[in-house]
């Protein structure tokens, strides 16, 4: 997989950066966007290497085995700098942004590049969007700047106006499955895995590495469960538990989320894979018990509380009137 930069998919992607590399018309600002987990970060680095790499294999293809390439790979290169806010689902601010505007002044320290990744540039606050901006129109020319962002369309169209944008899309599911067959999974345990993720590459992998995920998982699945017949009483109990933690409360509202498309497209009657094939019994059942506004409902719901909760309301009553407004099965 050398040849497309040691990545699983996004051969358009790769195809495109090594070419802007190999020819020397590299652009001094991309923005890469698409679903978490789908390779966003892995394309990032590879970039910066491809741009930095001391023993490239061919123009805009690094070897990956040099000190630099190793140091980005590890996110710990004297030229390379990571910006994200301090938890996922937190905020990016402006005062990490000026940090790097000076840092990106400064002639590289033993590359031709300095490269700075912002990772989900989405959550940047108003004054860390602006502030880039300006670092966008004033970026010295041995600055690249890479930003990740879940949809170009959460980020001010000044921003987007300035990047080169490339929309990473989700990969067939046999690919996936081939990919974590080959790392010694057998094929009914990697099969579930690329339906769970999505076609995410880098979520499969997670799910490979991470067991808990799976575990919370079916555990944020089983209190959905619960919840649909509970009384108000317990829905109140439950979004209280829900909002202590901000971060638990997106993943669940995530997991959620991808199961009750999962019911929208059985509704629908669509032929795209489910993403939860190991919940096809309930997902069928609660398709036979509800009709297509209603689960449409639910969905809208859960994308607004997600929307909401990154302009800071109130997660406690997001949560509260989420649940009061779930469907009784």
């Amino acid at each position: 997989m050398t040849d497309n930069w040691n990545i699983l998919g996004h051969e358009w992607a790769v195809d495109m950066l090594r070419q802007h590399v190999a020819r020397g018309d590299i652009r001094h600002a991309y923005l890469l966007s698409g679903s978490p987990g789908i390779g966003k970060r892995t394309l990032a680095l590879r970039l910066a290497q491809a741009l930095n790499c001391e023993k490239p294999i061919s123009a805009g293809t690094p070897c990956f085995t040099c000190r630099t390439c190793k140091q980005i790979d590890s996110m710990a290169h004297p030229d390379l700098t990571i910006i994200q806010a301090e938890t996922e689902g937190g905020t990016l601010k402006v005062e990490q942004v000026r940090d790097i505007q000076r840092t990106l002044n400064l002639k590289p320290y033993q590359s031709p590049y300095r490269v700075a990744i912002f990772l989900r540039f989405h959550e940047a606050n108003a004054n860390a969007a602006n502030a880039l901006l300006k670092t966008l129109e004033e970026a010295p020319s041995h600055a690249i700047l890479i930003l990740t962002a879940e949809n170009p369309e959460q980020l001010l169209p000044t921003i987007n106006s300035r990047c080169e944008i490339l929309r990473l899309r989700p990969l067939p599911i046999e690919a996936i499955t081939n990919d974590l067959i080959g790392k010694g999974l057998d094929e009914d345990r990697a099969r579930l895995l690329a339906h769970i993720s999505g076609g995410r590459p880098d979520f499969a992998r997670k799910l490979v590495d991470d067991v808990n995920l799976l575990e919370k998982r079916d555990e944020q699945l089983n209190d959905l469960q619960t919840l649909l017949p509970a009384a108000r009483v317990e829905k109140f109990a439950y979004a209280d538990k829900l909002a202590k933690d901000k971060d638990i409360m997106r993943q669940t509202i995530l997991v959620w989320l991808s199961y009750w498309r999962d019911v929208l497209l059985r509704v629908a009657g669509a032929e795209t894979p489910l993403i939860n094939i190991d919940r096809n019994m309930e997902i069928e059942f609660l398709a036979g018990r509800l009709d297509l506004s209603s689960v449409r409902k639910v969905v809208s719901n859960l994308e607004g509380v997600l929307e909401k909760m990154d302009r800071n309301v109130n997660s406690r009553l997001l949560a509260e009137v989420l649940l009061l407004d779930l469907p009784k099965v």
